[in-house]
């Protein structure tokens, strides 16, 4: 990375293309109507102005808690662009008490907020000791220009918080330079991003994942993006891509195989979708195979972290292995070692270390756990992979995920892969309990609505996975459920179904 040593992304995200003459180009269609880059540099300058005029100052926080909007890139870029740091925060928690620890734990003397969130974060605001102040993006005005502090490329620049897959969530401080960083390693190499495309993610801004999609990679480069508020479904999806023809499209793999089960999807327009990017979970083979053979399309998965900002590891066009994760990103090493740190033989798995000039500085106020899991360049992953002879790197699940049952470990992500494949699987989840102190394997199913869960489709099941895998590889119990709890990315949360009481089910 060739940045000055005086660097401040936030505005040269915007710089670059007002200098390339893209001020009259659209940066952002959405329901609220076009803007040009153009507008989109006053209206951050108008966030700028409206963060200055409530007192905030250099590396204070200010939280964001709204949906895809104008207004919330606006609030991002012009909190960084006067040295503040913004934290965006998931907009769809049900609760206002939701919202008391990442404002106790950030300190943030600032909320931003919407119609949709400003009832939630009102109280919770009052019920903070420090009393942070709200601020409606969309009543932010735009502004001709306004002063930017004058940071450093390895200043700290906004945080982002993990999923929190136990325990409460810890916030992942990001420097100036690693935005810079993801764009010229996945965003231009991998992807191929150019000012002639046109981005839509179903993820939101808030997530690392869609936050690079939709605000920093077409920014980068002078794309256009396409902004969504609210939920995702396939029809949403479907509706949105027909009408705003996006080139490049970023989701989830439930989200992908929510859409192939959506009646009448095979016969919808994404004609001009270019590439398809899947992240947050593992991408079944299965599902990528059906999105082939439905549309046409190659889904390029592959594994990225909010500590390492995106993708680190990927499948490209012309080198890529159905199930698989691909291989590192230009920019990225990874290597995988066993429980006592030495390198794996290949093939076998083993806990995944990436190192990368995008990895976060440290977790805000947890010092201990900065300890364990940044480790010198090398940053632990807590996922589990194997790497194959043609040098693809394979999901092996998380560290707490794999299962190990009679003395072997047990992968959850190839039982679920098995089981999608059977025609009644809807969705599917792996764990692994505790029945008279043995380990099980139980999986949680959906079936397909023309599948009724009966006990002859239990044992169909079972022998399904028996055939395709290892004879012990195999789901013990199977329980029939009408949902799995998720994160809003899509990410199965196993810890929760770990939680539920083992439910009897027929084994053989």
């Amino acid at each position: 990375m060739d940045l000055p040593e005086r660097y401040n992304v936030g505005v040269d995200l915007l710089e670059r293309n007002l200098q390339a003459g893209r001020a009259a180009k659209v940066a952002i269609h959405s329901a609220s109507g076009d803007l040009t880059y153009g507008d989109l540099a006053r209206l951050v300058a108008g966030a700028a102005r409206a963060l200055l005029d409530l007192g905030l100052r250099r590396e204070e926080r200010v939280l964001i808690v709204g949906y895809d909007s104008p207004s919330w890139v606006a609030a991002f870029l012009g909190a960084i662009r006067i040295g503040a740091i913004p934290v965006p925060v998931n907009p769809l928690l049900q609760r206002s008490e939701d919202y008391d620890h990442y404002i106790d734990d950030s300190l943030a003397q600032v909320v931003v907020v919407d119609a949709n969130t400003e009832e939630k974060l009102k109280p919770a605001t009052a019920r903070s000791a420090h009393q942070p102040r709200l601020l409606r993006a969309d009543q932010i005005r735009p502004d001709d220009d306004v002063a930017s502090a004058n940071t450093r490329r390895d200043d700290m620049a906004f945080w982002l918080y993990s999923s929190g897959s136990t325990g409460k969530p810890k916030a992942v401080v990001h420097l100036q330079h690693d935005i810079p960083y993801t764009c010229v390693t996945y965003a231009e190499q991998v992807l191929g991003i150019t000012e002639k495309d046109t981005t839509f993610s179903t993820t939101g801004l808030f997530h690392a994942y869609g936050f690079g999609n939709n605000l920093t990679f077409p920014y980068w480069v002078g794309a256009s993006t396409v902004l969504h508020a609210g939920r995702h479904t396939p029809a949403t999806v479907l509706e949105t891509i027909e009408k705003r023809r996006p080139t490049l499209f970023f989701s989830a793999p439930t989200l992908y195989n929510a859409i192939l089960n959506f009646e009448g999807a095979k016969s919808r327009d994404l004609s001009s979708i270019r590439h398809c990017v899947a992240a947050a979970e593992a991408l079944p083979a299965e599902v990528w195979r059906r999105w082939k053979d439905a549309f046409g399309l190659t889904i390029l998965d592959g594994v990225g972290s909010t500590e390492m900002l995106h993708i680190y590891c990927s499948n490209r066009l012309d080198d890529v292995r159905p199930g698989s994760s691909g291989k590192p990103v230009p920019g990225y090493e990874l290597k995988i070692l066993d429980d006592q740190g030495n390198p794996v033989e290949k093939g076998e798995a083993g806990d995944l270390y990436v190192k990368g000039d995008s990895a976060l500085a440290l977790y805000w106020a947890q010092h201990e756990k900065s300890k364990r899991s940044i480790l010198g360049d090398w940053f632990f992953t807590g996922d589990r992979y194997r790497i194959d002879g043609d040098g693809f790197y394979w999901y092996e699940g998380r560290s707490d995920d794999m299962i190990k049952v009679s003395g072997l470990w047990v992968s959850p992500i190839e039982i679920e892969s098995a089981l999608l494949e059977h025609p009644a699987v809807a969705e599917s989840a792996v764990v692994g309990i505790s029945i008279d102190g043995f380990t099980k394997i139980k999986a949680f199913v959906i079936a397909k609505p023309d599948a009724p869960g009966t006990e002859a489709l239990v044992i169909e099941l079972q022998d399904h996975c028996k055939s395709r895998l290892q004879r012990y590889q195999y789901p013990h119990l199977i329980e029939f459920v009408s949902d799995l709890p998720k994160t809003v990315t899509g990410k199965i949360q196993r810890y929760k179904l770990r939680e539920r009481a083992p439910e009897a089910a027929p084994a053989s």
